[in-house]
């Protein structure tokens, strides 16, 4: 029955290898990064610096393994990007998620446990894993044991052993969004209004939401917050409870954000309420970018998954070439703390709506 299942499990994920065992690694050599407005000059300056520390000493070949949850959608930059960098570093190993989720969060967590096995079982000296749950800490203690290094990426672990997370700080995205709804606003009093999520099990959500909170008090405005609903109806219940809070409210809201892929719900109850007020948004879902080129929304929030899968490989390499230290200390200008780097945001205009689309096509990322 094991062997029927990874046999599924394979039938039902994507893979792709880079595999240049028996040849001798020659020093590692990046392929240029389209220069564009929306590259990130102080990650792609973290990398090259890494890659120069490592082309100080011996290139050795290495085996790992980047355990996604998915490949396609928006983990499709994440995998490009690994597999990129992997055939930049010629490090034997793969890149594996499904191509459709189960929807099923016991199934995914059970595929992702069955994935880390076999890594430790063929010997992997690192993984790279978005975790599918809490499920994930004890097979990855147990690959941390057997000698891998261990580096998250999107979501974390906080209780494993993992070396470092990389992905976005969700408190401090927050705050980015906030600060850029916070320049169109008109001085105090006023009520900003909140797309997000206040509820404790969703930290993730929470902390977004905190982050930009914070930053409209702290100016002086009245915050009000309507919780996502993420139900087959959740679009018209979250239209409808937001129109009543505009049309409601006192003092008046003066500007709305939203903090997931769902944004464009705050433009279509501005829009239903008649009102024309500032309104940024998060992530580039189409509906968000049709109500940015309408004018309806100013302007959106994009995580660098593409980064996320570039960096990862890199890091791992970095771990088992000059110690953990070491790249810690290369990375320590996008190190959160100790354990964290902070991958930032994307703050894409309306009017830029077409050259973010290039950039990501240049990168191969969109």
């Amino acid at each position: 029955m094991a062997a029927i299942g990874l046999t599924l499990a394979t039938a039902a994920c994507g893979s792709s290898d880079t595999d240049d065992a028996g040849q001798q690694p020659a020093p590692i050599k990046r392929a240029p990064t389209p220069a564009n407005e929306f590259t990130p000059a102080d990650l792609e300056k973290t990398v090259d610096n890494l890659v120069a520390e490592i082309n100080k000493g011996s290139i050795e070949p290495m085996h790992m393994s980047i355990l996604l949850k998915q490949v396609t959608g928006f983990w499709a930059p994440i995998a490009t990007a690994a597999h990129r960098a992997m055939g930049e570093l010629a490090v034997e190993g793969n890149v594996l998620g499904c191509v459709v989720a189960s929807g099923d969060i016991a199934e995914s967590e059970a595929l992702q446990t069955r994935q880390i096995e076999q890594a430790i079982t063929d010997g992997v000296e690192g993984i790279g894993i978005a975790p599918s749950g809490d499920t994930q800490v004890a097979p990855l203690e147990e690959a941390i044991a057997n000698g891998a290094n261990v580096v998250t990426l999107d979501t974390d672990v906080a209780g494993s052993k993992r070396s470092i997370y990389v992905g976005t700080l969700n408190r401090a995205a927050g705050a980015t969004a906030g600060e850029t709804l916070l320049k169109l606003l008109p001085d105090p009093p006023g009520t900003v209004m909140i797309h997000g999520n206040l509820e404790e099990g969703w930290v993730d959500g929470l902390e977004r939401t905190q982050g930009a909170q914070k930053v409209f008090e702290d100016a002086g405005y009245e915050v009000v917050v309507r919780n996502a609903n993420w139900e087959p109806d959740g679009e018209a219940v979250d239209v409808e409870w937001m129109t009543a809070e505009l049309e409601a409210a006192d003092p008046p809201v003066v500007g709305m954000i939203g903090l997931f892929n769902t944004s464009y719900r705050c433009a279509m109850a501005a829009e239903a309420a008649g009102m024309n007020i500032p309104i940024v948004a998060f992530d580039f879902d189409p509906k968000t970018v049709e109500y940015m080129r309408s004018g309806l929304i100013d302007a959106t929030h994009t995580q660098r998954q593409y980064y996320e899968g570039y960096l990862v490989p890199y890091i791992l390499y970095g771990i088992r070439a000059i110690g953990l230290d070491a790249t810690k200390a290369i990375l320590a200008p996008q190190m959160n703390d100790d354990y964290r780097l902070n991958t930032g945001l994307d703050v894409v205009a309306s009017d830029k709506i077409d050259a973010y689309y290039q950039f990501l096509s240049s990168i191969g990322a969109n």
